[in-house]
């Protein structure tokens, strides 16, 4: 195999990687209604397909060609879903139900800035706890790391939540450059 056909191959095999990966993340785009980010990246997703896919047919007795294409799509979905996993467009809900009576969850994630709705519930005879909380998907590993740690017996749902009126979501600090910060100041 030549150079420039391994180049080829190459070439072929991260351009699908690249245009699955970009399809991923504007399936996810279109589902949080962000239009135009949408059709942006669905034009140079489009483009590099195209590019990719007429190296492949024009030269179909290259089976090499076919495999690094296919084996792009492969890889695309995995790098596809990494990327939007990393991104955590969008905002989730989560109902946190607790039934500990000795724990006041609602106070606990007030105390650390959380914004709910609380809901006072039944499950049989005992009394529950109910939150509802809209909260970035940035930030829900934070929110979890919370509930288990105020109320470990306490379980959760969380849903995707296309829209919703912000005024309810926390919005965090934004992160500051620390890498030379010394501690304690």
């Amino acid at each position: 195999m030549s150079l420039t056909t391994l180049l080829l191959v190459v070439a072929i095999f991260c351009a699908r990687v690249a245009d699955v990966s970009l399809s991923t993340v504007r399936t996810i785009l279109v589902f949080r209604g962000r239009k135009y980010l949408a059709a942006a990246i669905g034009f140079f997703e489009v483009m590099i397909w195209l590019m990719a896919a007429s190296r492949v047919l024009q030269n179909l007795d290259a089976w090499y060609l076919a495999v690094a294409y296919a084996g792009g799509f492969a890889a695309g979905n995995i790098v596809g879903i990494f990327l939007e996993g990393k991104l955590a467009i969008g905002s989730e809900l989560v109902r946190a139900v607790s039934h500990n009576p000795d724990v006041d969850l609602a106070s606990e994630l007030a105390r650390q800035g959380y914004s709910f709705v609380e809901i006072p519930g039944r499950s049989g005879d005992d009394q529950v706890e109910i939150l509802l909380l809209v909260e970035k998907r940035k930030r829900i590993p934070h929110l979890l790391e919370a509930i288990d740690r105020h109320d470990p017996s306490a379980y959760y749902t969380i849903t995707d939540v296309k829209e919703h009126a912000s005024s309810y979501v926390r919005t965090p600090p934004p992160r500051r450059w620390t890498l030379f910060r010394r501690k304690g100041k």
